[in-house]
């Protein structure tokens, strides 16, 4: 199964067993959204659960939280993850605070397709999961396979913290994996172990896991260098970042601009 109907799926099956999951953003409806991740959704499960939106993020991000104040679900799409901004103050101070301070439901994931290399520009290319990281009540989750993708979506939408979840647009179509039929979801917060390595650790997500991936076959690293990818950003991994850092000599975090060796 493809990333982007790992992704599909999960929704589908979700709202399947969530009857209170309503799908909002622009363009969802009829016209599958603009990656076509919820296509044929409306005559699976009608208008009322699956709705178009103005162009407005903050009410998107608003009504979803007035939907969980009621007792129901919500998943937000930002149509690019770059549009985030116009819902900025909704997310950090109101949908964040909520369940962190009050201990209310705040029962809204919010996808985010995020990520450059496929020519889509200045204002549909960025990579700003690093906005949400130090927000106290947002959960993270960046899935980098098929697998995780379906698994981390269930799972960020039984949860009854908000969920920023980013996925990137350049894996949408290029990447392929074994993908269980079946409901399932994985843990938030655990760390995935890639590649095992004796000689140096890249801790990575997302895209990045394969940058890793790709790096460690050109130079035939294998058996060398071990990958980790932390899925999940906040909270993320600590336990198992300390372990394997006290196995490796060199320990390097791998993006796509920068590069840190401790």
């Amino acid at each position: 199964m493809r990333y982007i109907d790992a992704i599909a799926e999960g929704l589908s099956q979700s709202m399947a067993k969530m009857p209170g999951l309503v799908l909002m953003g622009q363009d969802i409806a009829e016209y599958g959204g603009v990656f076509k991740i919820t296509e044929g959704l409306v005559a699976q499960f009608g208008r009322e659960r699956v709705r178009n939106t103005p162009l407005c993020e903050s009410a998107i991000v608003g009504a979803g939280l007035g939907l969980s104040l009621r007792g129901m679900k919500a998943m937000v799409e930002m149509q690019f993850a770059d549009f985030v901004t116009c819902g900025f103050n909704q997310i950090i101070n109101n949908l964040a605070k909520l369940h962190y301070r009050w201990g209310e439901k705040a029962d809204v994931v919010i996808r985010m397709p995020t990520g450059g290399g496929v020519g889509a520009g200045p204002f549909h290319s960025q990579s700003n999961e690093a906005w949400f990281f130090h927000t106290p009540g947002l959960k993270i989750v960046y899935p980098s396979t098929p697998y995780y993708a379906k698994g981390l979506l269930a799972a960020a939408l039984e949860d009854p913290n908000p969920v920023m979840y980013f996925e990137h647009k350049a894996l949408y179509r290029s990447l392929s994996e074994e993908v269980p039929q079946d409901y399932y979801t994985l843990p938030i917060g655990p760390a995935r172990l890639v590649a095992e390595g004796e000689e140096a650790l890249v801790i990575t997500y997302g895209m990045g896991v394969h940058w890793a991936q790709a790096l460690v076959a050109e130079n035939q690293w294998q058996g060398r260098v071990a990958i980790l990818d932390l899925c999940t950003l906040l909270p993320w991994d600590k336990e198992k970042v300390a372990e394997m850092v006290q196995k490796q000599a060199r320990c390097w975090w791998l993006t796509k601009t920068a590069s840190q060796a401790a």
